[in-house]
């Protein structure tokens, strides 16, 4: 069994012989990129990892099953046993500007607007404490999330005090100002207040305000987001009524009570209200409900509403205006980066969301440097903001699992909806986008590289002629090994989409020239074959057929059977065996093969898989596994080139049996079978007498080994 391959060592590091022998000149097969990919290619070439080091091929699949989004693919593939708030209201009356006039920048709230509202809009605890204080201070300020319904609340409070008519005040007034804004109208409405920690709303503005008000009766509202600047002034927390109660108010107003008692019970309405919605949401929805009283609408097409509105849902927050601030730019880069790091830590989503703030800023404007608030975030508006949900839970990690508070969407198809808008309709994004996904990818850490993996290939399924020549393609031709791996991850997982041309690409790329695209390659098919082990398989026996003698390429088709046999397990293992009669080359190949897999071992445990399985497989009169593993021993033990090798495997194992009794029960069946014929007899038993721990010290469990094992008693 061949000592030759990667053994363990630290994570994301290549081992001797893999870069390539020879880097592919610009223009002579890479594919071209973008001066970014450029750039970076040159970064990754001159951080290539010491190459007398390599993670091995079965760590790497552990990473990327244990990193890849749920959402994405299923592990098994791997084979891996009062009406409510109408919506906000948003008025621009004229350009913003502090030279404008106050008089001249606001107009009156037209008054079929609220008799439009008053009728599906009901309370909750945060309308009544504002209504309480709004009656005895003249003034209110709701602060919370964008389209949360803070202003068609602010109409109601205004409404339901008597205050008419409404004068709309300009959101760009400086806070400084907004006391001479007042000329004796009984209501008025700031909707979206803009703060800035250089321009912040203080309590003198408001008491300024308040005199005002109170001298000539009237009240005022102002709505500012969670993120808003405001020193010491009190205002009232923003949480709008349960999405149930805003759903019926819309729909008992369109159809009627009894309409929503039948419909209540609904599937398409119980899975509507199991998630958050912002009032415009609602109300289409409840059009649609009504519709589908009416008979217009089909079931079918009331479901497919759902998708709709996450669609809407998407574009209003790529295509939202951005503010002098910037603050918008920087919640379209946490939603995208949440897209990546679904159902991950918060802290790493939001950390590396304003890195790509960062790129995106230099595309939006490169001579202005960009400015990220250290400690200015609230995580409550931001997954309010994101219809996200967050919660504590165990992250696996190199050292096991770690607890994190870890965020996800309501909405398993936020992730791909919102990465396919941003690189098919946005792409005066993609620069910052793959400059920051190629940073990724050189990250040290699994969960981020296998993350910018899954995102790559959620990019290639909308669009695999781009994805592949900005990321894919720069990355399996470069000299990092963790750039090869990602691009390996990321057409494993689009595979696994069955996006259309992997497989011709795979096909390209292993019988190619070019030896990093090669091991690229070579490593998917490991990846991909519990999907299509046969073909899987097959490539790779072609790609040993052609005889390379690169050690280093003999290395990477053995660790990619290597997967595949592990994964897959039983058709493999039938299809190997026979070739132990091919010719040396293959022969070679299925003992590299098959030694690398008996060096792995259970998560978390000493138990060496192969000698697990062998023992099931002992245990299942219908099996004939245990016959074909112990052949496969018996070819390693009985070769010049592979006894070595098969030996120090058995000496880890009974270093193993040691300290575990169940090991120690296994090894001791398959030494039961490896007995005969009497040079493997020898073998063993000389092993049994001089094996030791690696401290030198006697192995106790040899003693019992060679008592239950009669051919060497």
């Amino acid at each position: 069994m061949s000592q030759e391959g990667p053994g363990p060592s630290a994570a994301g590091k290549p081992a001797k012989g893999d870069r390539p022998d020879k880097a592919e000149k610009p223009g002579k097969g890479a594919a071209p990129a973008d001066a970014g990919s450029a750039a970076e290619g040159q970064e990754q070439d001159e951080q290539a990892q010491d190459p007398g080091e390599r993670q091995p091929a079965w760590a790497a699949r552990r990473d990327l099953i244990d990193h890849t989004p749920e959402t994405l693919v299923a592990r098994d593939q791997f084979g891996v046993v009062g009406g409510h708030v109408a919506g906000d209201v948003i008025f621009q009356l004229g350009s913003p500007g502090f030279g404008t006039s106050p008089r001249t920048a606001s107009g009156h709230i037209p008054p079929g607007r609220l008799e439009e509202l008053e009728p599906v809009y009901r309370t909750c605890p945060s309308f009544d404490e504002a209504l309480a204080r709004l009656r005895d201070e003249h003034i209110v300020i709701l602060r919370g999330s964008r389209a949360s319904g803070r202003g068609s609340a602010a109409l109601m409070l205004l409404h339901r005090l008597g205050a008419r008519p409404i004068r709309l005040l300009e959101p760009g007034t400086a806070p400084a100002a907004l006391p001479d804004s007042l000329d004796g109208a009984a209501g008025y409405l700031l909707h979206d207040l803009t703060t800035s920690r250089s321009k912040p709303l203080l309590e003198p503005h408001v008491l300024g305000m308040r005199e005002q008000l109170a001298r000539h009766g009237g009240l005022c509202v102002i709505t500012v987001e969670a993120s808003s600047v405001l020193l010491d002034v009190p205002c009232v927390t923003w949480e709008p009524p349960p999405v149930e109660d805003v759903l019926a108010a819309h729909v008992v107003h369109l159809a009627g009570a009894e309409a929503w008692q039948q419909l209540r019970r609904a599937q398409p309405v119980e899975e509507f209200i199991a998630r958050t919605h912002q009032p415009a949401e609602t109300r289409k929805f409840a059009r649609q409900l009504a519709a589908h009283h009416r008979g217009e609408l089909d079931e079918e097409k009331l479901i497919d509403f759902a998708r709709s509105a996450l669609a809407d849902r998407v574009t209003r927050w790529l295509t939202e205006p951005e503010k002098p601030d910037g603050d918008e730019l920087r919640d379209k880069a946490f939603l995208i980066s949440l897209a990546v790091f679904d159902r991950a830590p918060y802290a790493t989503a939001a950390e590396l969301g304003d890195n790509l703030f960062v790129q995106l800023q230099e595309t939006a404007n490169p001579y202005e440097a960009p400015r990220i608030p250290i400690f200015g975030s609230s995580i409550p508006s931001r997954l309010e903001l994101a219809h996200a949900l967050g919660c504590t839970r165990d992250e696996a990690t190199e050292w096991g699992p770690v607890s994190q508070y870890s965020v996800e969407f309501e909405d398993v198809d936020t992730a791909r909806v919102l990465l396919r808008e941003v690189w098919t309709v946005h792409p005066s994004s993609r620069p910052a986008l793959v400059r920051w996904l190629q940073q990724l990818a050189s990250d040290g850490r699994p969960l981020v590289r296998t993350r910018a993996a899954a995102a790559t290939a959620l990019l290639a399924e909308a669009d695999l002629s781009s994805a592949m020549a900005h990321l894919i393609e720069p990355w399996a031709s470069g000299r990092s090994y963790n750039g090869w791996l990602t691009a390996a991850n990321a057409l494993s997982l689009a595979g696994l989409l069955e996006v259309a041309g992997v497989q011709r690409i795979l096909h390209t790329w292993c019988t190619g020239e070019h030896p990093s695209r090669r091991w690229t390659a070579i490593r998917v098919y490991g990846l991909l074959g519990p999907q299509h082990p046969e073909a899987a398989l097959e490539a790779l026996l072609d790609a040993v057929r052609l005889e390379n003698d690169e050690e280093e390429e003999v290395n990477q088709l053995a660790e990619a059977t290597q997967l595949l046999l592990l994964a897959v397990r039983g058709p493999v293992l039938r299809e190997l065996v026979p070739l132990l009669h091919d010719d040396h080359t293959v022969h070679d190949h299925v003992l590299r093969a098959f030694g690398l897999a008996c060096r792995e071992t259970e998560e978390g445990t000493e138990r060496p898989l192969v000698l697990q399985w062998y023992a099931t497989a002992l245990a299942d009169p219908s099996s004939d596994e245990d016959d074909l593993l112990a052949a496969l021993w018996r070819a390693a033990l009985g070769d010049r080139a592979h006894t070595d090798g098969a030996l120090e495997t058995l000496q880890q194992w009974l270093r193993a049996a040691e300290h575990d009794r169940h090991v120690e029960e296994s090894l001791a069946q398959l030494l039961s079978g490896l007995a005969a014929p009497a040079t493997n007899q020898h073998r063993i038993s000389y092993l049994l007498r001089t094996a030791r721990e690696a401290d030198g010290s006697v192995l106790g469990v040899t003693d019992r080994l060679q008592a239950a094992v009669p051919a060497l008693s």
